[in-house]
């Protein structure tokens, strides 16, 4: 699986933006190309706006354009999000104490967002009347630093055949895990 790492202040502040995080989050539901206007009618906005925040993802690679296609006289654009991991990885610019607190600042942004939306999505499944699938689960576990690598690589690849398998019959399930090794 392809990985993106981000190791800039300048693209740990745009993948941490609220907003920007909304738009991945209604590509990747779309499941295939979209344009900003359609980007936009899903999530009840302008396309001004998300054009200005697509631009930001499109220069630090998490989107990108597929194909184009004049429409009426206007050429739109498709845009496909970034398909596989994105990681937040110290840069040479880190060593700066100033900066290695504002990149622990924004990642620290970026982790409430992504738990946020999350905890919002699971308690609404909670509250359905419908039979839910939904689990909640926290687990320590005990492994060296290249079988914790082997790990996250193996989840990858389980987690992979579902990520853009689309059918009538599939429902929607949200996966969300942080994997971190311990500090005492």
């Amino acid at each position: 699986m392809e990985s993106k790492d981000l190791t800039t202040l300048e693209e740990i502040k745009i993948y941490s933006d609220p907003y920007r995080l909304q738009i991945l989050n209604v590509l990747n539901k779309m499941g295939r190309p979209a344009t900003v206007k359609e980007v936009a009618d899903r999530m009840g906005d302008v396309p001004a706006k998300v054009h200005y925040h697509m631009k930001k993802l499109e220069k630090i690679e998490l989107v990108k354009i597929v194909s184009t296609k004049e429409i009426n006289g206007i050429i739109a654009k498709y845009y496909e999000p970034f398909a596989g991991a994105i990681r937040i990885k110290r840069g040479n610019d880190t060593e700066e104490p100033v900066i290695k607190e504002l990149i622990r600042s924004e990642t620290n942004k970026l982790l409430s967002e992504l738990f946020n939306q999350n905890r919002e999505r699971f308690f609404k499944y909670l509250n359905n009347d419908e039979e839910s699938t939904s689990m909640l689960t926290n687990t320590t576990l005990y492994m060296t630093e290249d079988e914790a690598r082997n790990l996250f690589k193996e989840l990858d690849k389980l987690l992979e055949p579902y990520k853009n398998k689309r059918s009538e019959a599939d429902q929607e399930y949200e996966f969300f895990a942080t994997n971190i090794r311990s500090i005492e």
